[in-house]
């Protein structure tokens, strides 16, 4: 069987299957019906791991072994296979949900606190930092920052980032409004995001500054959350930013900011 390492790889990242599992399933679906042996030869998997592969997958969905002997491996439609695994992931994800909200009402959480809260006490503010890779990531920190805010939250970004910031972050905001935080955006705002900086200015007072090439993040005046690349020309997956848990700096680039928001009317 000859398949392109390239296809096998989009399967591999789509599907969630290692090298083995991908080679004997595309293997399968090459046959319709298969025996592990010739699965192994095939697919150039050892034979002494076929079996647990084809197990694997059977117990993933993308399979059906055949009654009778010899055992036999059926393989299903695509379609169906597709179907079968969303549903699983759905359910894997509905049940790890359920067990992390079960954990906030138990004793487990409370020493987790403890330890985190006995551990900060040793730390210098300005060894809080780090940095943060994927978009995701950055997304998952900036709404952390957002959802322990008290007093204030700065937000510049891009004109795209303007939009992802009210998918990915509009109910933290909502709720940091509520608290009183004082929050304020500004992006170079256009015809293509100018819907989302009505909805943002529900929360925050919104300013287009069309010049200013920027993406961070300041909250409370203490913590620094700022994006070291275009966003229009890296992928998401190698976003990367510098989270910093200095009053010092986030202060001064505050100050900065205070310089070119006052120059601007809000929306």
């Amino acid at each position: 069987m000859i398949v392109k390492e390239e296809f096998l790889s989009r399967l591999r990242k789509i599907f969630d299957l290692n090298l083995y599992e991908v080679r004997v399933w595309t293997a399968l679906l090459s046959r319709g019906v298969s025996t592990a042996g010739e699965l192994s030869n095939i697919s150039d998997v050892p034979r002494s791991r076929t079996y647990d592969i084809l197990e694997t997958l059977e117990k993933k969905g993308f399979i059906v072994m055949k009654l009778g002997k010899p055992i036999k491996f059926v393989a299903l439609k695509p379609e169906e296979v597709i179907e079968r695994v969303k549903s699983n992931l759905t359910k894997a994800a509905e049940e790890k949900s359920k067990r992390l909200d079960r954990l906030k009402g138990e004793d487990l959480l409370e020493e987790l606190s403890s330890l985190f809260t006995q551990g900060v006490k040793f730390v210098e503010p300005s060894d809080l930092s780090g940095s943060v890779k994927g978009r995701q990531n950055v997304y998952n920190h900036m709404d952390m920052m957002i959802r322990e805010a008290e007093t204030s939250i700065t937000i510049v970004t891009t004109t795209p980032g303007l939009n992802r910031k009210l998918e990915a972050l509009m109910p933290s905001l909502e709720k940091a409004k509520k608290r009183g935080v004082n929050i304020r955006i500004a992006a170079p705002i256009n015809e293509l995001n100018q819907e989302v900086a009505k909805e943002l200015s529900k929360v925050a007072e919104v300013k287009s500054m069309p010049k200013m090439r920027a993406r961070f993040v300041i909250v409370d005046g203490q913590q620094l959350l700022f994006m070291v690349l275009d966003d229009e020309t890296v992928h998401p997956n190698y976003d990367v930013a510098i989270w910093l848990s200095t009053e010092f700096l986030a202060n001064a680039m505050e100050q900065l900011f205070e310089i070119s928001w006052a120059g601007f009317d809000k929306i």
